[in-house]
């Protein structure tokens, strides 16, 4: 589903949630009602068919159960109103609000044409600091990374992120970012964005000898699932990522760099398959 500031009714954004939901994992409406504390699941199906409109109270229910956070409660809110609103008069102040929303919070999905941006770990680290360090040299922000990278790499980042549009420096020659968030887009990026993945990972099995337990947080778990619930908990961790990334857009006087993996993957092989292919030899 797209980014919600790009969605100008709620109704719309619900269906799309549920669909999305229900491709990825087992998802119904009878659960998904149960999430946001509704006892009819016809309600909520006719709600997504924009046969009938969330209220005051229940918007905030809505937003709960779909793993809504931080700037993204306050446009979904500022929506509802929006599109619950009688005319174009009452309309209009929640509608400015939705825009200056998506100006500042607007998040771009890079397409295939910028696979660059994601070769290596880099340009995302580049792109945060820059804005960080006004009239910083090449050689200041790299010995601010706690990774290798010389101040010609750093320049390099800087020149192409620019000339993508990642960045625009002003006439004081400071820089800032034209979008707050990035994504990939599905297509084009896989084998880029798997590389950097590959590598953070490597950063992140470094840090718990680099860095002191004040400065970062390494964790696991070891459990047992079926699909249904394996299902279940890779929605969880996505909608912790997004509340991750809206408390750090609200982060005023940012002064450090962060990294968050997270991991979720098998130990073991599936003990019904191989059950499965264990009676298949012995019928042969």
């Amino acid at each position: 589903m797209e980014p919600i500031v790009e969605y100008q009714d709620y109704h719309l954004l619900i269906k799309d949630y549920y669909e999305e939901r229900k491709r990825t994992s087992y998802f119904s409406w009878r659960e998904f009602a149960k999430v946001a504390g509704f006892s009819s699941s016809t309600y909520l199906r006719l709600v997504s068919e924009g046969k009938s409109n969330l209220s005051r109270v229940t918007m905030d229910r809505m937003a709960n159960a779909m793993g809504l956070a931080g700037y993204e409660v306050d446009y979904f809110k500022a929506l509802v109103n929006y599109c619950n609103a009688k005319d174009e008069a009452h309309k209009a102040p929640f509608l400015k609000k939705m825009q200056a929303i998506a100006l500042e919070y607007k998040v771009r999905v890079v397409d295939k044409e910028a696979v660059e941006y994601f070769d290596g770990w880099k340009n995302p680290v580049i792109r945060e600091l820059a804005p960080m360090m006004p009239g910083a040299t090449p050689g200041k922000m790299a010995k601010l990374c706690c990774n290798e990278i010389s101040a010609a790499e750093v320049s390099s980042s800087l020149e192409f992120m620019t000339r993508a549009g990642f960045l625009t420096k002003d006439a004081e020659g400071v820089y800032h970012q034209t979008q707050k968030n990035v994504t990939a887009s599905k297509e084009g990026m896989v084998y880029a964005v798997h590389a950097m993945q590959r590598k953070m990972l490597e950063f992140a099995a470094d840090s718990i000898d680099r860095f002191g337990p004040q400065d970062r947080s390494v964790s696991g778990v070891t459990f047992t699932v079926n699909r249904e619930c394996y299902e279940r908990i890779a929605h969880e961790i996505d909608a912790f990522r997004k509340k991750i990334v809206a408390i750090a857009s609200e982060a005023e006087d940012a002064d450090q760099i962060y990294r968050l993996n997270v991991q979720l993957f098998p130990m073991t092989w599936n003990i019904n398959s191989s059950k499965e292919m264990e009676n298949e030899k012995e019928c042969v």
